[in-house]
């Protein structure tokens, strides 16, 4: 019963090997969460073996997938179902798969959050109730916000606020350091503190952004994910930590703003457009950062 439902999902489609798949993406873009190197070594975490799957037209392959089973890897339904909820944390990211533009593969593996990019690129996707985050262009944000938000780090600053980027941490300071401002943020662990060290050594080419310190001690940090496909920047901001007692300099307000405009800095030099992700479009400060974006689900 089963091969046959594999069967069904699969027709049409060819068993490729890692490579061919990241030649795949290479050419035809995708996002942070289908990058081969984050399906690779965040399958291999998991111990959970990826199947490639390429569609192919006139002998030429146009779309491309990682597979776990019935999903697409690295989904957390099937972590979940493996009994390895929350190994590791990759939001609700944007998913933006390898394809041509006018492909039109059949997508036929559960996936959410699918990006509007992968319309045309595949059928079979249907438009989901929820939205994504979309970093707005820095002229989209008003004067008086980004004035505010320069004031906010000057006066930090000011008190004796040092901006670090991440590049001078090690894989478990940062992660030791985004664990606890997380915990006491939020008041419980983040999603996949006991292997956080492992998994932002296994990212950590793609890590951007700064760590904020007040009195030597870090009292803002956010994970952010970047990859370069051909023709974007793909960013995935997938979550962050502040210290509650220094509300009063609004430090991850302070982060947003400089994680942003880097990341619109970078994308520009680079002459790209830039997929700024903040997730799922589900809070109110995501508001005054982001557009809310259409996305797909199978």
């Amino acid at each position: 019963m089963l091969n046959r439902l594999q069967g069904w999902r699969e027709r049409g489609w060819a068993v490729i090997d890692a490579s061919t798949y990241a030649d795949a993406w290479h050419r035809y873009g995708g996002s942070v969460a289908t990058h081969p190197m984050v399906v690779e070594r965040l399958a291999q975490l998991a111990d959970i073996p990826v199947r490639y799957l390429a569609w192919e037209q006139k002998g030429e392959i146009t779309a491309a997938v990682p597979t776990w089973g019935r999903d697409l890897a690295l989904s957390k339904d099937v972590l979940k179902r493996r009994g390895k909820k929350g190994l590791f944390d990759l939001g609700n990211a944007e998913l933006i798969l390898p394809a041509a533009a006018e492909a039109q593969a059949p997508l036929r593996h559960r996936a959410r959050y699918l990006s509007a990019l992968n319309e045309g690129r595949f059928t079979g996707i249907k438009l989901q109730a929820e939205q994504l985050a979309m970093a707005r262009t820095p002229e989209e944000l008003s004067k008086k916000f980004r004035y505010n938000q320069r004031r906010e780090l000057r006066l930090l600053e000011e008190a004796g606020g040092v901006v670090r980027p991440v590049g001078d941490f090690s894989s478990s300071e940062l992660a030791a350091i985004y664990c606890d401002l997380f915990q006491r943020r939020w008041g419980f662990p983040a999603t996949g503190a006991e292997r956080m060290a492992e998994v932002i050594e296994l990212l950590q080419d793609l890590l951007m952004g700064s760590v904020i310190f007040l009195n030597d001690a870090p009292i803002a940090i956010q994970l952010v994910y970047r990859v370069e496909a051909p023709q974007w920047i793909s960013v995935e901001y997938i979550n962050g930590g502040v210290d509650p007692e220094t509300r009063e300099f609004s430090p991850g307000s302070v982060l947003s703003f400089l994680n942003t405009q880097s990341a619109w800095e970078h994308a520009r030099a680079l002459d790209k457009p830039l997929r700024f992700s903040f997730g799922r479009a589900d809070r109110e400060y995501k508001d005054r950062w982001c557009n809310p974006v259409p996305v797909f689900t199978v």
